[in-house]
């Protein structure tokens, strides 16, 4: 129980610090932002070690976080290609495919009322499909490798980046459109020079949801056959074989890539649409 009492303590003092940092004059600085998150999820890390060693809590419950990265120091080539197999192969390849399928999908239904009137609601029947059946049936159209795990990335990511491509474009109003006509725009003109620009938003908010959707598909998809490389197939071999480090090594993996991944695209949107009032009313 004396480790219990520490952790209350290292949660003290780590709120204590958060909150001195949070409400102090250089609150609003860069380098506060970074340490204030840092501190907070050091101070959850240490009380988790803490409580779990403290508890006698079993590792085939909740293992403590120097086991996890011990087995993850341990296994960095196992789970680099895991990696690769599951977030560069499929889901990055499925979220390319996918997103851009949709993008070029939201430009014909653009200028297509039979198009908008007939897909857009199959896409909502689409979105609403469990991802636990159609994963086993791509996988037997497209087989064990990643191109059947990039099938089911696609699968989940086209729907909402058309959606949210389709709205995005209707974004204008009809007096900004109908300046365009009187400046004799062609189509692609009005499209590049002011709806594709206004939509830039919406496009964001679906490859960020999208992003999220890859990587689950990926790893999920990974559950009903896989090669004998991946973050779901060492998931679901690891428990088996009750090697909780292992598990929880690959869904640090898992959680590293999924953040990276989101924050390359936020990144990109801060900087594609710095005009957008969401971002000019942050500064």
């Amino acid at each position: 129980m004396t480790l219990v009492v520490f952790a209350v303590l290292l949660w003290a003092i780590g709120f204590g610090v958060n909150v001195m940092l949070a409400n102090g004059p250089a609150r609003d600085t860069g380098a506060v932002r970074l340490t204030v998150p840092l501190i907070f999820g050091a101070t959850v890390l240490g009380m988790w070690e803490l409580v779990v060693r403290g508890m006698q809590v079993p590792t085939v419950i909740l293992p403590p976080p120097s086991l996890i990265a011990s087995s993850f120091a341990g296994n960095l080539s196992t789970l680099w290609g895991d990696f690769t197999q599951t977030i560069l192969k499929g889901a990055l390849s499925g979220y390319v495919i996918g997103c851009g399928a949709a993008f070029l999908t939201a430009l014909l239904v653009d200028r297509s009322d039979y198009l908008r009137r007939g897909l857009l609601p199959l896409g909502n029947f689409m979105a609403a499909l469990p991802i636990v059946g159609t994963a086993p049936i791509l996988v037997m159209w497209f087989g064990f490798g990643w191109q059947s795990k990039a099938a089911v990335v696609v699968l989940m990511v086209y729907f909402p980046m058309l959606v949210n491509t389709v709205a995005g474009l209707s974004e204008t109003s009809a007096m900004q459109r109908d300046l365009m006509r009187t400046y004799a725009a062609t189509w692609g003109q009005s499209l590049w020079t002011l709806r594709l620009p206004a939509a830039l938003p919406f496009i964001f908010n679906g490859l960020k949801i999208s992003s999220t959707l890859a990587l689950i598909g990926a790893i999920v998809a990974e559950f009903f056959g896989s090669p004998t490389q991946g973050l779901g197939f060492r998931i679901s071999t690891s428990i088996g074989q009750l090697d909780l480090g292992m598990v929880w090594s690959a869904i640090l993996v898992s959680a590293l890539s999924g953040t990276a991944f989101y924050g390359l695209v936020a990144l990109a949107e801060r900087r594609m649409t710095f005009w957008h009032a969401s971002f000019r009313g942050g500064r």
